[in-house]
Formats: structure tokens, sequence, C-alpha cells
């Protein structure tokens, strides 16, 4: 008799199903490579109508962490944005928006806003993107909206070029940064803040926790990780961290982590600072067009009048 079976959480399985003679073959099954994606790709896009100009190859590369239902999802999405604008065939513009439907959900363009609340929106999310742009280890900017998708009041798409599967240390301060630009950009903007930072503030405290208790980046405590997850889910427990530290190592833990996001805050706020002009210039046309690709962004950056600070180090 041959037993097969097929879980998404095997780390909390019994040990005794693990136990040699019981399920002797072990196999993983991790979201896709580049490869595998184009592969799932081709299959999901065989009986579909494209365009001559669509390329599954970038599509790939521009879906890093997609699962192989993601795929066919996005696949799906195209067909019916194609389908509601009456074209026969498939085109990347439809493809490049089914990506940003499955990663954020659809657009909320009957949501009403405020033309202050639009601007603050716009600030918000060129600072996310002029923090990434301006450090050498943060995902390429693909694409910066101020169009509500989900719950989000605007989004800024940042893709790798490849895929990792390692993070450095370098990286994950840098995106730490990136995160906290649009807080930042409201505080130099408005002097002011808003709740629009949420989910950031939420991102970048659990980056900062788990490079300090995990992944053994903190200077301070060196390579000791700290507490071990516990999940109880036979009994509708949600996973939780049990400590195996005292209170005073806890102080330094907390510190630790505000002593990270605080330099990603200090980081974004000194590329923001003296980029205020670009940041202005980028604004100014988002509020016009409410979304700018990579290359389009490149191109405001590339005419925006000077920043007063770096005009006058060219000057001396």
């Amino acid at each position: 008799m041959i037993v097969i079976a097929a879980t998404n959480r095997p780390d909390v399985l019994d040990p005794a199903l693990l136990r040699p003679g019981r399920f002797d073959r072990h196999v993983t099954l991790d979201r896709p490579d580049i490869k595998g994606r184009r592969s799932i790709l081709d299959v999901h896009a065989r009986n579909k109508p494209l365009d001559s100009t669509v390329d599954l190859e970038v599509l790939a590369r521009q879906t890093p962490g997609f699962s192989g239902a993601d795929l066919a999802n996005l696949i799906n999405e195209a067909a019916i944005l194609a389908a509601r604008a009456n074209k026969k065939v498939i085109g990347m513009e439809e493809l490049e928006e089914a990506i940003l439907r499955v990663i954020a959900g659809p657009e909320r363009k009957s949501r009403r806003i405020t033309d202050h609340e639009k601007e603050i929106i716009a600030y918000h999310e060129t600072g996310h993107a002029l923090v990434l742009k301006a450090l050498p280890h943060a995902d390429p900017v693909v694409k910066v909206t101020i169009i509500s998708r989900g719950m989000a009041g605007g989004w800024t798409l940042a893709l790798p070029e490849e895929d990792i599967y390692l993070q450095s240390r370098d990286k994950l301060m840098d995106e730490i940064a990136g995160t906290l630009g649009g807080r930042v950009a409201e505080e130099i903007v408005f002097g002011d803040i808003t709740s629009g930072a949420e989910s950031d503030i939420q991102k970048v405290t659990n980056t900062a926790r788990r490079m300090v208790t995990q992944w053994g980046m903190s200077e301070k405590l060196g390579p000791v990780q700290m507490g071990h997850k516990e999940e109880l889910v036979f009994l509708g427990r949600d996973l939780g961290e049990q400590r195996n530290y005292s209170e005073e190592m806890a102080a330094v833990i907390d510190e630790e982590i505000r002593s990270i996001i605080n330099h990603g805050y200090q980081t974004a706020k000194t590329i923001l600072t003296k980029q205020r002009r670009k940041m202005d210039a980028v604004v100014e046309r988002l509020k016009i067009v409410e979304t700018l690709s990579g290359k389009e962004l490149d191109e405001i950056l590339a005419h925006a009048e000077p920043d007063e600070a770096a005009a006058s180090s060219s000057a001396s």
C-alpha cells in the first residue's frame, strides 16, 4: 500500500507521523522560481489570445513570490480586463494591471477623497519611491499610484530584478527606510502625520524584530536567537512566542528594534529633505495622471529643478 499526503504546515505535524517507516520521502514544493513561473504562465496562457507584444518572460520576472494559483488568477484577471474593454486579444497593459490586482486588489476609483487628502497620499507614495530609488540595495520602483487599491489609499510597487532567497542586512535596512519614506514625506511637507502609515509601521516593526530576535543582525546582541515560536493549531490558538530571556534582555531587544527603525527613519528624512523639489515635481504630475511607471518617474526626476543643497554644492 502506498500512502501520499500533503500539508501546508509541516511544522505542526505530530512527530510520530514523520518517523522512519511512516512517510519515507518528504518532497518540498516551494513557490516557483522564475523558470517555474514562466512554465506555469505558458500553461495558463496556452488557450488565451495574447497580443504579439506580450512577453511572458517579462511577466515571470515581475511576479516573484507568486504561487501557481496566483499566476492562474493573473491570466484570468487579464482576460476579464480585455473582455471588458472589448478587446479581442490580451495585451501587456491588461497583464500588468492584473499583477497589481493580485498583489493589492482592484482599483477603487469610485472612492471619493478631498483634494487635501489626495495631496497627502501623493506625497506619501512619492516619499516611498524617492527613498527606494536613492538607496543601492532597494528593489527598483516599477509603479507609483494614488488610486486606492484594497485598503490602501495609494501604492508604490518595487520589485526585484531576479529571485532573491537570502536577505542581507543592508537590503533590509534600505527596505525599512523606503517603507518609512511615506511617513517622513508627510512630516516634512505638512508638519503633521496621518494614520496612513499604519501598515508601513507594522511592516518595519516586524522586520526589525525578526532582524534582532531571529536573524542575529543586532550589533549589540550578536548572532543569538531570542524566544521560540509555538503554535497550538489544534486548540484554535494563533502563533505565539515563548520567552526564553529575562526582562532586562527584553528591554535591550526593544531598544535595538527602535534603533533600527530610527536609523531607517533618519535615512529617509535625509534623502527627502535634500530632494524636496524633486518630490514636489513628482507630486504635481502624480495629482494629474494618478499613476506613474518607473520609466515616467525617472523622466520627471531627470528634468526636475535641482534642489538648493545639490545646486550649492555643485557651485562650490
